[in-house]
């Protein structure tokens, strides 16, 4: 499952990050997102959602969210 589908406010564990893009998963693994790491969606938006990594609160977009499997 991907974060798109996440439930708000429960926290999962990063099991992969799926994309062929280098520049997309050295920006999630800046931010702390990267497998074995949890990730809680703190509440949904439009065309994306904000999540909590680490210490820290990130708007991601859902392009960002697909790729992320938890």
């Amino acid at each position: 499952m991907n974060l798109t589908m996440a439930e708000v406010g429960k926290e999962y564990i990063v099991k992969a990050i799926e994309t062929d893009d280098d520049e997309l998963n050295a920006f999630l693994f800046s931010l702390g997102c990267y497998s074995g790491e949890p990730i809680t969606v703190v509440s949904r938006r439009r065309h994306g959602c904000t999540v909590s990594i680490k210490d820290g609160r990130y708007n991601i977009d859902d392009q960002l969210a697909e790729a992320i499997i938890v």
